[in-house]
């Protein structure tokens, strides 16, 4: 008996410490953990993620695949407690940023997680430059726990074979042609616009635009270049329905280096230069033609203001005549046409005079 005292001293102290000093544990600010009984998550009965709005993007074939039960989920806190037969997991919902190459199961992918590659349209290896912002979702922790074996690779297989596929399909938007709808004013003046009668230079430079626009519209790498900010919404759009495939929610994709194959870059910078220089001498000669113009539309205002202002002092001069006609008589315009006579005589350092031989 005196064997047994130690021994079951011993088990008692362990157990002690093992299971009540140590079943206690606390969840951080920035944390989200679940419970297993036995291996088995505490879940929500009878509730699923098809009844959570995250599912609603998914697809009915993929409805059927990607279904989770909704688990427990023990919120910042503590202490709590468990017994030896529960086990907690606790995740990290920070936002993360990795590179979009990134690659978490081959680290020498991708030119070693820097460069991701994708073919266009027109056939081109281009390098992809840029970052993804992601977290885990708190309301699919199911998926990203016990659904899948490695979430994060999961999403960036995910979102790389869309990129890609968006980038081999991707098209620019056509060049709008001709000038604007609404005409511009200057200094109260309307400016006249494509349509206008009389003013062909216009159309012509509008035409002359689309053309030079409409030569290197069809280079897949320039497309890409001026339509990033559509690129990246396309793929914020399409990897909403990570969170319910995954558990992991993507806050943002942001691509800020397209880089074409070396054999061809000097061959697209070539074509740039050329196109922007068009574009410049073009836009130098419609600003020429714009200014030319309102300042013909200008002379021709103030001559015209010039006229009415003489032909409103001749048509107030008639009116005053009248009345000094209606007055005074002949008489009174005697007088008022010698006494102007002898104002511009005053006014007179020369007069010639014709004398009759």
């Amino acid at each position: 008996m005196n064997y047994f005292a130690p021994v079951f001293l011993g088990v008692l102290v362990w157990f002690i410490v093992r299971c009540v000093l140590g079943g206690f544990y606390i969840v951080n600010q920035n944390e989200r953990a679940v419970k297993t009984i036995f291996g088995k998550a505490q879940r929500i009965k009878n509730m699923t993620t098809l009844d959570d709005p995250i599912s609603e993007k998914l697809r009915e074939d993929e409805q059927e695949r990607y279904t989770y039960p909704q688990v427990k989920v023990i919120l910042p806190g503590g202490p709590y407690f468990k017994w030896p037969w529960e086990k907690i997991y606790k995740v990290s919902i920070a936002i993360e940023t990795v590179n979009m190459a990134y690659d978490p199961e081959f680290p020498n992918a991708n030119q070693r997680n820097t460069v991701l590659e994708a073919v266009t349209k027109d056939q081109l290896n281009i390098g992809l430059s840029g970052q993804i912002r992601y977290h885990v979702s708190d309301r699919n922790l199911y998926a990203y726990i016990f659904g899948v074996k490695n979430p994060i690779a999961h999403v960036m297989g995910y979102f790389v074979s869309v990129l890609r596929e968006r980038i081999a399909n991707f098209e620019g938007k056509p060049v709008a042609a001709g000038a604007d709808a609404s005409a511009p004013v200057m200094d109260g003046i309307a400016m006249p616009t494509a349509g206008d009668t009389g003013t062909g230079t216009f159309s012509a430079f509008s035409a002359i635009q689309e053309s030079v626009a409409n030569s290197v519209q069809g280079i897949s790498i320039n497309d890409l270049r001026k339509n990033l900010r559509d690129l990246n919404d396309h793929m914020d759009n399409e990897c909403q329905v990570s969170s319910a495939r995954y558990g992991v929610v993507l806050e943002a994709s942001l691509i800020t280096g397209i880089d074409p194959p070396p054999d061809v870059e000097s061959a697209l910078a070539a074509i740039n230069t050329a196109h922007n220089q068009v574009s410049s001498d073009i836009s130098l000669a419609q600003a020429s033609a714009d200014q030319k113009i309102v300042q013909s539309k200008r002379a021709v205002e103030i001559e015209t203001l010039k006229a009415q202002g003489e032909i409103e002092t001749l048509q107030r001069l008639s009116s005053q005549l009248k009345e000094l006609k209606a007055e005074g008589g002949t008489e009174a315009l005697l007088v008022y046409i010698r006494n102007t006579k002898l104002a511009l005589l005053d006014q007179t350092k020369r007069i010639v005079r014709r004398v009759k031989q």
